[in-house]
């Protein structure tokens, strides 16, 4: 059986983000997943800048190897009204391509990469977690998602009712299409749905144009899908000819997810923990700040899980991202209808600051 400090089922953000900072800090670490890097992953790719800095990750070091596309403005508005355009005038957010920036962070790591492997049993036998009977570490660290199989270890199941539900298409654009395509790559749009419990987007990144919509349950979904698509073929983003390929993934909100820190020597990070921001959805600095926290706590305990203070890092994850366990219902009224009502019903000085700014951007007005 191959032994390692910490095991970390789950290669995406998250799990790198918390072994990079134990390798760097001499742990042995192995990160288990069943995809094989780099692979697809449905995503709008959206990036602020509290992502590099949290990984003293330089972003001009990252754009000299793989897509970086700067965002300096929005395009924001209904899915089937009026859209209004906010510059900021500066470099405010990124966007990526998921499937290089999860491979770019999972090389970065320095941990041992299981890619390809499906786990199957997540055992406790005396004082050790055990992974298909294959791997064994004294600490273990949940990253695989929403579905996670530690989580489930755990006794969690994926909820329904409280979690986005999300269809991505991604595709590189032929040379003529790109040049007929009306998406400024500097300008994500979002489009809010009548009902303002998700929004659509359209993202472009230099040839590639990823679009997409994200709303709380699978309630007229396709509906949504559909008009989201029918205005960016009526608006010149998206070619009369070009077909899309969707995928579906589901996250939670923090507030409407009632999932613990962790347990006995195991540790849940990123959407495995149900973090997703409850303004905008982002998930990927939720990922790498959940991730590099857990990472702390194993490093706190010196690598001992009879040390590790879970009540600290939920205590951490509560400053970080706020209380969790608010009923369904009242995490849809959070993450749509309070702040796009706001939006729609304000003027374009609230629009900048206390919506793009501080609920999308995290950032201060």
């Amino acid at each position: 059986m191959e032994a390692a400090d910490v095991l970390i089922v789950g290669g995406g953000p998250a799990g790198s983000a918390c072994a990079w900072k134990l390798v760097r800090a001499g742990l042995r670490v192995t990160i288990l997943d069943r995809a094989v890097f780099p692979r697809p992953k449905p995503c709008a790719g959206w990036v602020t800048p509290a992502v590099f800095e949290a990984l003293e990750l330089e972003a001009r070091h990252y754009g000299q190897e793989c897509l970086l596309q700067p965002v300096s403005g929005f395009l924001t508005g209904l899915l089937d009204g009026a859209a209004r355009r906010t510059e900021f005038g500066a470099v405010v957010s990124y966007a990526v391509r998921r499937t290089e920036f999860d491979h770019y962070l999972l090389r970065r790591s320095g941990a041992r990469a299981e890619q390809g492997v499906e786990v199957a049993a997540v055992e406790r036998c005396d004082g050790w977690w055990r992974v298909n009977e294959r791997w064994r570490a004294p600490l273990l660290v949940g990253a695989g998602g929403h579905f996670c199989p530690v989580a489930r270890r755990l006794g969690l199941r994926p909820t329904a009712e409280a979690a986005v539900v999300a269809q991505v298409a991604e595709f590189e654009m032929e040379e003529e299409e790109a040049r007929l395509c009306q998406a400024r790559g500097e300008c994500p749009e979002l489009y809010f749905v009548p009902e303002l419990d998700g929004y659509g987007w359209c993202v472009r990144k230099r040839n590639w144009l990823n679009a997409g919509i994200g709303a709380l349950g699978a309630r007229r979904r396709g509906e949504q899908l559909e008009a989201l698509v029918e205005r960016l073929r009526r608006t010149g983003r998206i070619g009369a000819g070009r077909r899309l390929a969707f995928q579906g993934h589901a996250y939670l909100l923090r507030r409407g997810s009632r999932r613990p820190g962790g347990s006995d020597g195991v540790l849940l990070v990123g959407d495995a923990a149900g973090l997703a921001e409850e303004s905008s959805g982002e998930g990927i600095r939720p990922a790498v700040e959940s991730g590099l926290a857990a990472a702390q706590l194993i490093l706190d305990a010196g690598g001992d899980p009879r040390r590790l203070r879970v009540d600290d890092y939920e205590a951490e994850l509560r400053r970080r991202f706020g209380p969790a366990g608010v009923a369904p219902a009242r995490a849809e009224a959070g993450w749509g209808r309070r702040q796009a009502a706001r939006l729609l019903l304000s003027g374009p000085e609230f629009l900048r600051r206390a919506f793009l700014q501080r609920r999308f951007l995290r950032a201060a007005a």
